[in-house]
Parts: structure tokens; C-alpha cells; sequence
């Protein structure tokens, strides 16, 4: 009884974390390029080079002052959409977002070899990345994501036949 009560509770977190982890994976692609962009700057390559040089808790200062810039920035966007500043409450979580792609994640690219050498450190990624495995894959053995990709195959075919039709009407 316990148990099922329980997973009865944790039904709207799990929703919740389902689609921030399923919106994260929707939007990877969107933002790869730019991230591969930014990486690629000679500035950022150094200070990634220096970040590995640190030792494991200097990384994780590294990583804790980007860190506690942008997670404030995105709960002032939530708290400005709100209180109905729509699109200031926007701009302020997309840019949130964007400078936690662009900074935490390089940062944490970077000394991730030192932070994983903190015991606690690593226990809680593991458990970050257990849930977040968890998730995936019970959205992804749902219908409604079989669903979604047979219907994105299908648009990729039809796509496909378009392009090959105009290409024979050039020739």
C-alpha cells in the first residue's frame, strides 16, 4: 500500500522531470552547433585547458561561480513570467539557458576528471545520471514516443520523395 501511494506521489515530479529531460533532448540539436562554436574560441580553449589543471576542488569552484550566476537568472525568468512580464520573463530564461549551455557545461567539461574524484561529488552525478536514464527510458518504451517517431520517419520520407521530385523537375 505504501508503495503504491508513493509512486502515486511522485507521479507530477516525474512528469515534470520527464519533460525538462525530454525538452533537453528535443533542443540539443538546436543548440550543438552553437556550443561546438563556442568551445572553439581560443579563450575558451585555455581557460578549459587551465580548468584541467585545477585540482579537484578548484574545479569545483570553477564550476559553482558560473553556476551560481545562471541558476538565479533563470528562477528571476520564471518569477518574471510569473508575475506577467511575458516576454522579459522569456528573454531572461532563454538567456539563463543559453549562458548554462555555454558556461556550466564547458566548465564542467573541462574539470570533470577532477570533480569526479570527489566521492560525494561523483555519488551524486551517478545518481543524476541513473534518474535521467530512468526517464528516458520509460519515455522512450512509451506509445506516444513510438508514435512520435513513426511519425517523424514518415515526414523524413516524405521530405525525401519532395526533394528527389523537385530535383527531377531541375533536370
Amino acid at each position: 500500500m505504501r508503495r503504491s501511494l508513493a509512486r502515486l506521489l511522485l507521479v507530477p515530479l516525474d512528469l515534470v522531470v520527464g519533460v525538462a529531460i525530454l525538452v533537453d533532448e528535443l533542443l540539443r540539436p538546436l543548440y550543438r552547433p552553437l556550443v561546438a562554436w563556442f568551445a572553439s574560441l581560443r579563450l575558451v580553449a585555455r581557460l578549459e585547458a587551465a580548468i584541467a589543471r585545477l585540482p579537484p576542488y578548484g574545479a569545483l569552484v570553477a564550476l559553482a561561480v558560473p553556476f551560481a550566476v545562471v541558476e538565479p537568472l533563470k528562477l528571476l525568468g520564471l518569477l518574471l513570467l510569473a508575475r506577467g512580464a511575458f516576454t522579459a520573463g522569456v528573454v531572461t530564461t532563454a538567456i539563463g539557458h543559453l549562458a548554462g549551455f555555454l558556461l556550466v557545461e564547458r566548465v564542467y567539461q573541462a574539470g570533470r576528471a577532477q570533480l569526479l574524484t570527489i566521492p560525494w561529488f561523483a555519488r551524486i552525478m551517478g545518481w543524476i545520471d541513473a534518474i535521467r536514464q530512468a526517464v528516458i527510458g520509460r519515455i522512450r518504451a512509451s506509445a506516444v514516443w513510438r508514435r512520435a517517431v513513426a511519425l517523424g520517419q514518415a515526414a523524413r520520407q516524405r521530405l525525401r520523395g519532395l526533394r528527389l521530385w523537385l530535383a527531377s523537375l531541375r533536370a
